[in-house]
């Protein structure tokens, strides 16, 4: 077994404040990436401003960050940071600008290599070497993707049908088929984890209730499928059992949305520890399955994926371990659980021609799949609509 998790987290209120100092000492100079408005209503752009003026840290603020980052967006944040001389990152907001600010301080690290850099593994290359990525903080303002505690970078990218990439040997060949490409959410090859988290529960007060929903049962897909997961161990079942069984104390409040200071502790806290559960597991089949429902249909992200989860738990080969899931969130049973989805997320309409490429997708790609240890096939997987 293998237990690493090198993230800095502190988890307080005024933690930015507090921890100035091991914020400035990442480097000489902060890029500060976040999106256009949230981080300014909730206060904590100003607070990591304050905290960089405090320790005479300049920076450059780089706010174009858009919900599921895209690879273009990430490689115009990396020309500002490269040309105002930015030695280190800090994300200020959800999912989207922590994970991008990991793929953004590497390729400001490698600034000549250009966006294939993202998805190879290469030490060396035609346009030299691979450096680490630049030293990254993360100020999370929402309670959901954990990515202040774990090293992946989720992208939105244009891709070629296998096909056009397996018949046209040219890349400057493929370019006549850039009517065919569509768009899809990966992971980058390169893991970067965060050098400093600076969790503060003050910034999820501003959060609306479809928001806080969304990301709260995006933490849930993380606990769930952590634990049910080829990869999980006693030590990061650790992290899942205990957020489990911190999800399930708010579990009702959540479902009439009486969230108060308590309530956000325990978002924050299970959100926390689902990431650093899948920083050792990764994420398992209802994430897959989620990528082709938010870029084609506009769904939440953490939606997107919940609607999958009483499927994965139903069909999960290992129904003793499945209800052991179950017990841990205080729900009955397999029923229960489901309704509780539904009456919080609703119903989302799949068309039959999305979900049998989505099938289709997930059942060719390995990658996909290794994270759950039984066979699938497409019987199987129709059960998880």
């Amino acid at each position: 077994m293998k237990l690493y998790m090198p993230t800095k987290v502190y988890n307080e209120k005024n933690c930015v404040e507090n921890h100035s100092r091991e914020l400035a000492a990442l480097g000489t100079k902060a890029l500060i990436v976040t999106g256009k408005h949230s981080s300014r209503i909730n206060g904590s752009l100003e607070d990591v401003k304050g905290a960089l003026e405090r320790e005479r840290i300049p920076y450059v603020i780089f706010d174009e960050i858009e919900e599921n980052p895209s690879v273009e967006t990430v490689m115009k944040a990396r020309a500002l940071g490269v040309s105002e001389g930015a030695d280190f990152v800090i994300g200020v907001g959800g999912g989207s600008p922590m994970d991008a600010s990991k793929a953004i301080s590497l390729m400001m690290a490698n600034p000549e290599h250009d966006e294939r850099l993202l998805y190879t593994k290469v030490q060396t290359s035609a346009d030299g070497p691979v450096r680490e990525a630049f030293p990254v903080a993360e100020v999370p303002t929402t309670a959901g993707t954990g990515s202040e505690v774990t090293p992946y970078a989720i992208l939105t990218k244009n891709v070629l049908p296998d096909i056009v990439l397996t018949t046209v040997p040219l890349e400057k060949d493929r370019e006549a088929f850039a009517h065919l490409e569509k768009r899809t959410k990966q992971s980058i090859s390169h893991h970067i984890f965060p050098a400093l988290a600076l969790v503060d529960v003050t910034y999820l007060q501003t959060a609306s209730r479809t928001g806080c929903i969304n990301t709260a049962v995006d933490t849930l897909a993380h606990l769930i499928e952590s634990h049910l997961n080829t990869n999980s161990t006693e030590y990061s079942r650790i992290y899942s059992e205990m957020g489990l069984r911190t999800w399930a104390k708010i579990k009702d409040k959540l479902l009439r949305f009486e969230i108060g200071e308590e309530e956000r502790q325990a978002l924050m806290r299970a959100c926390t520890l689902g990431g650093m559960a899948i920083a050792h597991t990764g994420t398992s089949l209802p994430h897959g399955l989620s990528y082709p429902i938010t870029t084609e249909m506009g769904v939440p992200h953490g939606k997107a994926v919940g609607i999958f989860l009483p499927g994965f738990i139903r069909n999960y080969g290992n129904q003793e371990e499945a209800m052991k899931v179950l017990y841990l969130l205080d729900f009955g049973g397999e029923q229960t659980f489901c309704e509780y989805i539904r009456q919080l997320l609703g119903e989302v309409a799949i068309s039959e021609e999305l979900w049998e490429r989505t099938m289709d997708e997930v059942l060719a790609n390995p990658a996909k799949l290794k994270n759950y240890p039984f066979m699938l096939d497409r019987e199987k997987l129709q059960g998880y609509r």
